[in-house]
């Protein structure tokens, strides 16, 4: 009996230990993620906050380990609204301003993608030419809600800075 329990308690030990390593690489390194982040309001501090949040996200984790896009849609194309434009759509006001732009370049330099709505670009009379470097051919989705609901059911975590 005493030679079965020393068995054990020695098999539990050496599993404990295995795990107890284990569970620390796995805390001490983030490995691959896919995010969505999801911007759908106009403050332009808040939206600069998005922008700091993603540079900070590809610093922890790394760029080659993070698929990010950051998907936009009703209030939230006035991100890469420029800020002249405006006045010509139903957007309150433009955020792209040189300091927004240069943060969106830097991120798009790093892997991020930035996806528009078709939708909102028809609802508040937006051309893709008054966006601050988007393309029609690359960046519009069909719907910022739908795009988003797509990234999720293919394991993209959802994040709403």
């Amino acid at each position: 009996m005493k030679t079965i329990v020393k068995k054990l308690s020695a098999i539990l030990a050496v599993l404990g230990m295995t795990f107890g390593v284990t569970s620390v690489a796995q805390a001490d390194g983030y490995g691959k993620q896919q995010v969505v982040y999801h911007v759908n309001y106009d403050n332009g501090k808040r939206q600069g906050g998005a922008l700091r949040n993603a540079q900070n996200h590809i610093n922890a984790v790394g760029a080659e380990n993070l698929d990010l896009r950051v998907v936009m849609h009703g209030k939230g194309l006035s991100m890469l609204l420029l800020p002249e434009e405006a006045e010509h759509t139903k957007l309150p006001v433009g955020n792209a301003t040189d300091k927004q732009q240069a943060a969106i370049e830097n991120l798009k330099k790093q892997g991020v993608t930035f996806k528009v709505c078709a939708n909102t670009l028809r609802g508040k009379k937006i051309d893709i030419d008054q966006l601050y470097d988007a393309e029609a051919a690359s960046d519009v989705v069909p719907s910022g809600v739908a795009e988003i609901a797509k990234l999720q059911g293919k394991g993209f975590s959802y994040l709403r800075p």
